[in-house]
């Protein structure tokens, strides 16, 4: 029992400390994403602002994703950096930018004089620019996500990797000398690669499956790196009950009712939902079991002490969630990991966030890009009318995401 209440007090201890960090992100902030085709595939940006809407429903903030495939910091095919700034940044009015751009720069070959200057004076002219025309703005310079010479041989020692790492180090001097924030986006994912290759070495390569683009499951750490650094809590919720006196502690939520009388009930109310992920997909479970998302950001914490020896089943809702130790729930069991009710809200604010940003990039692509020739009030319109229907999506987002009543049951197994 004095273990599981150490274990309790060091995770609300770390809960806490960022808490009281607090997310930078506040009422009213406009965050753009800026970089590549790594951006462009709108992973870790989705993840991102997913897991604001479930862990912080309150907030209102908008997302744009301003990413390009194929771009380089002298911009790419959809337009050269400067009219890339103006056109897909700056008239967006962030209050928030993240920028990553290198995997293209780099030439995919080993490192070059002229390469490296190109690449350090283009992103010296984007940081120009955003402290001239953006001078409040909140600025994260992403470090590039790696080229994976983890679970394949590097072309040459060191590997192209190596220039990205190179380019990181750049990047975390410039971020410093102008008074932004650099986050790192390479090591991370190296270091959960070479964790994956020693589990399952055929399966870690489908983690960025063509070596430069990660799927999903990578783009989640990515997206946790970026999370962390601007303070996001990983608590959704800390409850820790005795069964033997009735009694609760809640960290972010609220416990009434409690019941401790043959089984143990009560009504709970968190101040966030879980972060939904695919624990059926076999490279996300990699992924999750080489890397610590679910320790660093998704911790939604259970203890119950004092139980009678033996199996005991939990339901909320009536729904069977599942049967566990008495030592098990007094050592704490992380609800983000099971089917509940709340995990079932989530997976509905996912699907919404995706919608929204699927069709704010369609409309950006096609309606602002592809059909600026056709210069007619009505585009006009119409563009304005994705983007009243992207506001109205986002608030009603944030209502579905709100966190409610549940009603817990804990009873002895047959």
């Amino acid at each position: 029992m004095k273990r599981s209440c150490l274990i309790l007090s060091a995770i609300a201890t770390a809960a806490m400390s960022t808490a009281q960090l607090g997310l930078v992100l506040k009422n009213g902030d406009r965050v753009a994403f800026y970089g590549d085709s790594i951006t462009d595939n709108g992973y870790y940006t989705k993840v991102v602002e997913t897991f604001v809407r479930l862990r912080y429903p309150d907030l209102d903030v908008r997302f744009f994703n301003a990413g390009v495939g194929g771009d380089r910091v002298g911009g790419g095919w959809m337009g050269p950096v400067d009219e890339r700034l103006t056109r897909d940044l700056f008239s967006r009015k962030p209050t928030v930018v993240t920028v990553m751009l290198g995997m293209n720069d780099g030439g995919y070959q080993q490192t070059k004089p002229e390469i490296e200057n190109a690449y350090k004076t283009g992103y010296q002219h984007i940081i120009e620019r955003l402290k001239k025309e953006a001078p409040t703005t909140r600025v994260f310079l992403i470090k590039p996500s790696p080229f994976d010479d983890v679970t394949r041989q590097p072309g040459w020692p060191g590997g192209y990797n190596g220039v990205m790492r190179s380019y990181s180090d750049y990047l975390e001097g410039l971020a410093k000398s102008n008074g932004y924030a650099s986050v790192d986006f390479n090591t991370p994912v190296v270091d959960m690669l070479e964790k994956a290759k020693v589990e399952n070495a055929e399966l870690s390569t489908k983690v960025i499956g063509d070596r430069v683009h990660p799927g999903g499951a990578g783009h989640l750490v990515m997206a946790q790196q970026l999370l962390m650094a601007w303070g996001a809590t990983p608590m959704i919720s800390n409850v820790n009950i005795d069964a033997q006196t009735g009694r609760a502690q809640a960290f972010r939520a609220s416990v009434t009712g409690l019941s401790a009388v043959d089984k143990v009930t009560w009504t709970q109310t968190d101040q966030g939902l879980p972060f939904p992920l695919d624990r059926k997909d076999a490279t996300v479970t990699l992924v999750l079991k080489s890397g610590d998302f679910d320790q660093k950001l998704n911790q939604q914490m259970l203890t119950v002490r004092n139980l009678k020896p033996g199996n005991h089943s939990l339901t909320i809702d009536g729904q069977a969630v599942g049967t566990f130790t008495a030592d098990q729930l007094a050592a704490g069991i992380n609800l983000a990991q099971y089917e509940t009710p709340m995990m079932a809200q989530a997976r509905i604010v996912s699907a919404a966030v995706n919608q929204r940003a699927d069709m704010m990039y369609q409309c950006w692509r096609q309606m602002e890009f592809t059909l600026k020739w056709a210069d007619s009030p009505k585009r006009t319109a119409a563009i304005t009318a994705v983007h009243d229907l992207s506001d109205d999506l986002i608030a009603k987002t944030r209502v579905a995401a709100k966190p409610g009543p549940h009603k817990y049951e804990l009873s002895p197994a047959n």
